[in-house]
């Protein structure tokens, strides 16, 4: 081979090289994280990250790539979403104990016995004051608000001690909460003695007695299998947490407008799907059926359920309207109003 064919085929590999580097970069990243596995139908959080990778990267033609991190791999989820804050990440899926470290005001939601049911949650999340609440936590957080997953439904109370049938049950009880005064005021409100701890180690503190209950939906509470730990579960529907997708605002601004609308739609779409496998895993023999054969099972009475709700609802709006004071006050009486409108 001659010296200038030599010549040709080292600059033809360096070209393609260059080409490969380029189209590599050209390739838009979105690093995702969520707190929960990877399952498709094994929890809600896992379920709408890999359809909104799906989606985003088939309508993309691959030209927006979506790397998912879950299990909180990148750290706990009030720090990850500083990453997201800072570009280190593009996306997240943040529960409302995360949220909470860049826009307290979150726990107007946290309002007991707030929601009905899921059809007016969801309703009031899609609607006119979701919309605004997106916006607002938007604004002061320095990010961008995509929407509201379902984390997996309605909060129960669940322990290792005994059934919680009235008010006098809950006293002097440990219960898990996340870092969230709202949540804390709901249990000591009525005589239980909250405990914050992060995600990561509830599984560990049920275990060694550190705490003796905790609160979450049911799904979560079966693929963490917090049935091994606990031996009660108390049917009280009293908080609808949802997660907040949250964009980093660098990011989200380096997007085309027909890039921006594949996202958004990816992400609601994602979003609804977290609420259909939230309400079939419930209902599944992966949900309270199944919970059932591991726990012992009951639901609060109508006039067990309306004392808690008449301790709880009053000291968490003082907590709220202490803390938040008239901006506070006026967003929960928009997010009452909400739900009323919904309930009708």
């Amino acid at each position: 081979m001659t010296f200038c064919k030599k010549s040709v085929m080292g600059l033809a590999a360096v070209a393609l090289a260059v080409l490969m580097a380029q189209g590599a970069i050209a390739a838009k990243v979105i690093k995702m994280h969520h707190i929960n596995p990877n399952e498709s139908f094994g929890n809600p959080s896992g379920a709408s990250a890999l359809v909104f990778k799906n989606l985003v990267e088939s309508g993309s033609n691959g030209e927006i790539k979506v790397e998912i991190f879950p299990n909180s791999q990148l750290g706990k989820d009030n720090e990850v979403l500083q990453q997201v804050k800072a570009g280190i990440i593009q996306l997240g899926i943040h529960s409302t104990g995360g949220l909470a470290s860049v826009y307290p005001l979150i726990s107007v939601l946290d309002i007991p016995f707030g929601f009905p049911n899921h059809a007016a949650a969801y309703a009031v999340l899609d609607g006119p004051f979701g919309k605004k609440l997106a916006e607002d936590i938007g604004k002061k957080s320095g990010m961008v608000c995509l929407g509201f997953n379902d984390s997996g439904g309605f909060f129960q109370i669940s322990n290792s001690k005994r059934p919680i049938k009235t008010v006098d049950d809950m006293k002097g009880l440990k219960i898990r909460t996340m870092a969230l005064p709202t949540h804390q005021a709901f249990v000591s409100s009525l005589g239980g003695q909250p405990v914050a701890i992060s995600w990561a180690e509830v599984y560990t503190s049920l275990q060694t007695g550190v705490a003796d209950g905790q609160m979450n939906p049911v799904p979560i509470v079966e693929f963490a299998k917090l049935y091994e730990v606990q031996k009660y579960l108390t049917i009280t529907n009293h908080f609808f947490a949802p997660q907040m997708w949250m964009v980093n605002l660098q990011f989200w601004n380096s997007l085309s407008d027909s890039e921006k609308t594949l996202v958004r739609a990816s992400a609601q779409t994602a979003i609804t799907t977290s609420r259909g496998i939230a309400n079939a895993i419930e209902a599944s023999d992966r949900g309270l059926p199944f919970l059932q054969t591991k726990m012992e099972v009951n639901s609060l009475s109508a006039a067990d359920k309306k004392k808690f709700a008449d301790i709880s609802i009053l000291a968490v709006r003082e907590v709220i309207e202490k803390t938040f004071g008239a901006e506070g006050k006026a967003l929960l009486e928009e997010f009452l109003a909400a739900v009323q409108k919904a309930g009708q």
